[in-house]
């Protein structure tokens, strides 16, 4: 079950929070909605549920607060909208990725789809789905961890009749095997026939919260919406006329120049608006809506009434001022508004037994409160029973104290000032309860299975595969007119490098293939589809890491490949003889596509976006290597030609035989501006993700 206790969003700038103070509970084996115009706080109470929001309050689920689960999407399924995958990504390419994030088997995939009936539709483009297919979705990446619990924010938002039926049978097939449902709407009918518990939403407030028939029978009744600039003299004279012909007839003045007429017709109304020459804008048959409408007045006539006259402001005559014995005041209880069967939206419950009664027109001051029982009620407090003003505008029920009943009860010590009959005793201030504790809203968590999540990520679209097609058309095309032109090392002609260029194409395509790591993950954030706000997280950096080393290696083989196979094929095998110095020219090589690689994960990553990440790769041989190379000049500056002969002088043992080539070639190629600035780089950017890490935990 969900146990939502004070959630209270922050105030926005001088107005009212949006939430103030709501709680509820949605029960296992039921669908609970939460109800209530736009802008009445269900999407915000439904984001502090979930910590996606600061404020106020604590929500549990099956007894922890979300984040003391360890594994929220196992428990908790959520559905805040449309799905955020990637367009060119399938239905089945998204729930596999999704697998790995909650960590479950990829069959689980296969398993929703037939669920939800997307099956036929498993290898459609994610862009090209329907909002009803979208959502079926969306439910489907909700139930892939099985979870107990689901939470909706407008599910059937925009959906079609056939769809709407459709979601709420599957909610309904969900719930009747012990699921939690918990879903939120604007449209009363929907909640009517959908819910088995409706919670009203007003302006933040909880309005009601009663079960679906007692919903349906007290919120849904018809009525008539009347509009006009005379609506009080209206509202009067429809009560009058209906107390007259003895018809029970509530009028009830909302906000502007609004009424609704409960227990009559458009006929009977415009007859009496046309009777007494009143202008009339709207006169319409309407049903009852989510709840009252903001500065909803007070019924102006209801079946309560028993024939008193209503006066032109629209308030109930009450009796004379001197029959004060006569004249009951009582308490309303939130139940009898709730559940009454005289509520109606858009108006309080019509006065019942228990109801409050308001004081006759000029009456000012703490007003007396005479109970059913008034003998019963004395002699359980001793005396009669007031309200008395607190300090902040409240009124309390509070026993005024007798001597006689002092006595009885043996509460007065000696010395003790005795009070006089129907003499004020202010209450002790009550104790404030200590506010609910603060949401605190924390990142995404990674994905349980992070390097097969990267995996299905990057081979699920077709962006990669086309970035390294282009990669290689393009060195193939430079290798063959850079052999054509002569006067190219082969070990340049075989990475289609020219000296013209900073870069060769296959390091830009790998440092391209990085960058789109972070930048799709933040144009289509899968990972943080209810957050918008990719986790930082050291575990899927290093999945991220891997696979683009892994994908850069992949493309310097292929690239070296295709260049040795087209010169071979155009101008013969003199161009393709293999170096004797093969293995240090293919272990730089590698690097600097693996270099490039690292360099637009992190960059991308930092940044936020895929551009940034190309352009730090494309910045390194522009605008580091030109700095790295003044910083290195002056005659200060030593080489590293004999530095393994050093090395090999400080240690007590010998290299292996041929060690040295390697080591030497190690050094030459960081000490060499390219690979300075790209090793420079790399520490810089992963000193920034890591700081970007580690700066929301420490706050």
């Amino acid at each position: 079950m969900i146990q939502a206790i004070g959630l209270t969003s922050n105030a926005r700038k001088e107005g009212p929070p949006a939430v103030d103070d709501v709680s509820f509970e949605a029960h296992g084996g039921r669908i609970t909605a939460l109800l209530g115009p736009r802008g009445a706080g269900k999407t915000t109470a439904v984001r502090l549920m979930l910590e996606l929001q600061q404020g106020r309050g604590v929500t549990y689920f099956r007894g922890r607060p979300l984040h003391r689960i360890p594994h929220p999407a196992r428990e908790v399924g959520v559905l805040l909208g449309d799905v955020p995958g990637h367009p060119a990504r399938s239905v089945r390419g998204q729930l596999r990725m999704l697998c790995a994030v909650a960590g479950v088997p990829a069959q689980r995939a296969d398993e929703v789809l037939e669920a939800v009936g997307l099956v036929s539709l498993r290898d459609q483009r994610l862009g090209t789905l329907s909002r009803g297919m979208d959502r079926r979705l969306g439910l489907a990446a909700a139930l892939l961890a099985d979870p107990h619990t689901l939470v909706l924010d407008g599910p059937s938002n925009g959906l079609s009749p056939r769809e709407r039926t459709w979601l709420h049978g599957a909610l309904r097939a969900y719930a009747d095997l012990g699921g939690t449902v918990l879903f939120t709407s604007d449209d009363a009918k929907e909640v009517a026939r959908a819910a088995d518990h409706v919670v009203t939403l007003d302006a933040g407030k909880v309005l009601a919260d009663q079960k679906a028939g007692d919903f349906a029978r007290t919120r849904l009744r018809p009525r008539v919406a009347v509009r006009s600039p005379h609506a009080a003299r209206l509202g009067a004279l429809l009560a009058k006329e209906a107390r007259m012909a003895k018809r029970t007839v509530e009028v009830v003045a909302e906000d502007g120049s609004r009424l609704s007429v409960y227990g009559s017709t458009c006929a009977d109304v415009g007859e009496t608006a046309f009777r007494h020459g009143i202008l009339v804008h709207q006169l319409a048959d309407e049903t009852g809506d989510a709840g009252p409408q903001k500065g909803a007045a007070a019924p102006i006539a209801s079946p309560t009434d028993h024939g008193q006259p209503a006066d032109p402001a629209g308030r109930p005559a009450g009796p004379e001022r001197g029959d004060q014995g006569d004249r009951t005041a009582r308490n309303a209880q939130p139940d009898a508004a709730a559940h009454g069967d005289g509520a109606e939206p858009g108006r309080p419950a019509a006065p019942v037994d228990g109801g409050l009664t308001p004081p006759p027109q000029g009456t000012h001051g703490p007003r007396s409160i005479a109970p059913d029982n008034p003998e019963a009620q004395s002699a359980e407090h001793g005396g009669e029973s007031i309200f008395v003003p607190l300090d902040d505008g409240r009124r309390k029920l509070s026993p005024a104290k007798t001597p006689g009943a002092s006595e009885r009860r043996g509460e007065i010590s000696a010395g003790r000032e005795k009070t006089s009959p129907g003499a004020l005793r202010r209450p002790e201030t009550p104790t404030l309860s200590p506010l609910p504790p603060p949401v605190t809203v924390r990142s995404a968590r990674s994905p349980l299975r992070p390097f097969r999540y990267e995996v299905r990520r990057a081979t699920g679209v077709p962006t990669g595969y086309v970035t390294a097609g282009l990669a290689l058309v393009m060195s193939a095309i430079l290798s063959v007119f850079l052999a054509r032109a002569g006067h190219t090392p082969q070990s340049r002609l075989l990475a289609a490098w020219p000296h013209e260029l900073p870069l060769p194409p296959a390091a830009v395509g790998a440092g391209l293939l990085g960058a789109f790591s972070f930048g799709d993950e933040f144009r289509h954030p899968a990972l943080a589809a209810d957050r918008g706000t990719v986790p930082r997280r050291l575990g899927l950096l290093t999945a991220k890491l891997a696979v683009g080393a892994a994908t850069a290696m992949i493309l310097a083989t292929l690239v070296v490949g295709c260049d040795a196979a087209l010169l071979h094929l155009v101008y013969g095998p003199e161009l393709t003889q293999v170096p004797t110095d093969w293995i240090s020219l293919s272990v730089n090589w590698i690097v600097l596509l693996v270099a490039c690689a690292w360099a637009g994960v992190l960059a991308s990553g930092v940044f936020r976006s895929t551009t940034a990440g190309l352009a730090a790769v494309v910045a390194v041989p522009v605008v580091i290597v030109p700095l790295v190379q003044k910083a290195m000049e002056g005659p200060s500056v030593r080489t590293a030609a004999g530095l393994p002969g050093r090395l090999q002088g400080l240690t007590l043992v010998h290299w292996p035989f041929g060690a040295e080539r390697y080591v030497a070639g190690g050094v030459r190629m960081i000490a060499q501006p390219v690979g300075g600035a790209l090793m420079l780089s790399l520490t810089a950017l992963l000193c920034a993700y890591v700081l970007t890490v580690v700066r929301p935990r420490v706050r």
